[in-house]
């Protein structure tokens, strides 16, 4: 592999995610650098069918256009999964990837299946509808990450997929205004109805009813926290170095949702950050949480608890 596409997926999360870049420097090099090459592999496919360049603003796609975008994707990956020679870095880096960790091709597909969901224009109708979601574009990436760090367990998959799916809770509620104003709502629309807001992107946007959706955003972090307290129990299956760095990357965007949770309804009008002497603290916070991690492995794991899982 060479130095050019370490470098790209280096670049890729430093570009698209200063929480998951700070996070990625407490694994083994090794580890990291196969962090960055999904890593890369998912924002370019997410970017791809958005038409953006590590998030932001979308920019102006036809249906057609977007359709033919996830087809070469799936046409791509489906390449890089068998093993073909790739001459783009984030495709090279995935098959790389891939290949070293004998990923279930079912799991590419899925996150593929995710980004599907955004080209078809889904509506998501109710929770079960917005954590299927969830699990397409973020709780399979979990399970992948475990699955480069040795993991292949299923009651550990699970568990690694509970962290993707408080992720992608937490990201839904941090961007509710910036995905509206893209056109989308991946709030639940019953739960929007319950408060009296349409689930069309005008309304939901609109300033007048930030209370309103507040509350539905209340009730989704919530239930990321359920998610984060499960996603715990897998770190004691993880080697150390994927413990410490898992363990950051979990404290860092809990402390969004909550800072979010803090700020009340304004929070939906800018984008919450965690300031750079907060989340030094909380990888320290995470280093503590790999080593009672450590100490855990001394006992058997509590079951699950019964939260809604694709796996």
């Amino acid at each position: 592999m060479s130095d050019a596409v370490i470098e790209h997926g280096k670049s890729s999360i430093e570009q698209g995610s200063t929480s998951f870049a700070a996070a990625s420097r407490l694994f083994g090099k090794t580890l990291r650098e196969d962090v960055w090459r999904l890593y890369a592999w998912c924002r370019h496919c997410d970017d791809e069918i958005d038409g953006q360049d590590h998030g932001g603003l979308s920019t102006a796609l036809t249906s057609q256009e977007r359709h033919a975008r996830l087809a070469r994707l799936r046409s791509k990956t489906a390449q890089a999964m068998a093993g073909h020679p790739m001459d783009e870095p984030s495709f090279a880096a995935f098959s790389h990837v891939a290949l070293k960790h004998r990923f279930d091709p079912a799991w590419p597909d899925a996150l593929l299946d995710g980004f599907a969901m955004d080209v078809d224009g889904h509506r998501f109708a109710n929770r079960a509808d917005t954590l299927g979601y969830c699990w397409g574009v973020a709780g399979v990436v979990g399970v992948m990450m475990a699955a480069i760090m040795g993991a292949r367990d299923e009651a550990v998959l699970r568990r690694a997929q509970d962290l993707g799916l408080a992720f992608q809770l937490t990201n839904i509620c941090r961007d509710v205004r910036e995905d509206a104003l893209n056109g989308r709502v991946y709030l639940p629309a019953d739960a929007l109805a319950a408060v009296g807001v349409a689930s069309d992107p005008a309304t939901v946007s609109d300033p007048a009813h930030a209370a309103a959706v507040f509350r539905v955003v209340t009730d989704q972090l919530e239930l990321a926290e359920d998610y984060y307290d499960s996603a715990r129990i897998g770190l004691r299956a993880l080697p150390f170095r994927g413990a410490l760095a898992v363990a950051a990357a979990r404290r860092i965007y809990r402390r969004i949702g909550r800072e979010i949770l803090k700020a009340g309804p304004v929070a939906l009008q800018t984008r919450r950050r965690v300031a750079r002497p907060v989340m030094v603290g909380l990888l320290l916070l995470g280093g503590i949480d790999a080593l009672w991690s450590r100490l855990e492995r001394l006992a058997p794991g509590p079951p699950r608890a019964a939260l809604w899982s694709r796996l």
